[in-house]
């Protein structure tokens, strides 16, 4: 199935909305980028600080402008406030793959539940509307935090790529994990909705 990458595509449920991330997001995110710099320790784009939020978000855009990416602005409907980004990226449908990442949340949204619905619904999207076959998660393999939080949403350790990519300082390590389609319909969605509440 073809994605659109000009509409207006929003994935929520009672908890979260995820709608397309825009060139004004760049003031509902402000906040975390003037006060919690450290949201991008592990980022391969920082976004600390208002310039270089204005051009995370451009990048983002672009991704998308270019039909690589999807990103999203992630609004929490139970404190009505936005708390963070994430995104699509790295479509291949020939193949059936797609990537989710590019994910952060201000820290007052963190270990909320809030990660889980989010990608419970880019999931479900990936695997029940766009027929993928394989979603791929990475991270940087010094963030442990990230990682611990891909396995709790049932995704499988493959390995790390050797200093695949630049980073912020140098090259970095990445961890690759994945979910497949036949683990998604035999029981890691069930899985995941047990741990959504």
């Amino acid at each position: 199935m073809a994605f659109d990458f000009s509409g207006e595509l929003i994935l929520e449920n009672e908890r979260v909305r995820l709608r397309p991330l825009s060139e004004n997001d760049t003031k509902n995110l402000l906040v975390f980028s003037q006060n919690e710099p450290s949201l991008w320790e592990y980022s391969l784009q920082a976004a600390a600080g208002e310039q270089a939020l204005k051009a995370y978000v451009a990048n983002a855009l672009q991704g998308r402008t270019n039909e690589k990416a999807y990103p999203f602005l992630v609004f929490d409907k139970r404190t009505q406030e936005v708390a963070g980004s994430t995104r699509f990226y790295q479509f291949d449908f020939y193949h059936k793959c797609v990537s989710i990442g590019f994910t952060w949340y201000g820290k007052e949204f963190q270990r909320t539940g809030l990660n889980r619905q989010c990608k419970f619904l880019l999931l479900s999207h990936a695997f029940d509307v766009l027929d993928m076959e394989r979603v791929e998660f990475r991270a940087d393999a010094r963030n442990q935090k990230s990682i611990e939080a891909m396995l709790a949403l049932g995704c499988v350790l493959e390995g790390t790529l050797r200093s695949n990519c630049r980073a912020s300082e140098g090259r970095r390590d990445s961890v690759v994990l994945s979910i497949l389609k036949f683990e998604w319909e035999n029981g890691g969605r069930e899985s995941l909705k047990v741990k959504m509440h």
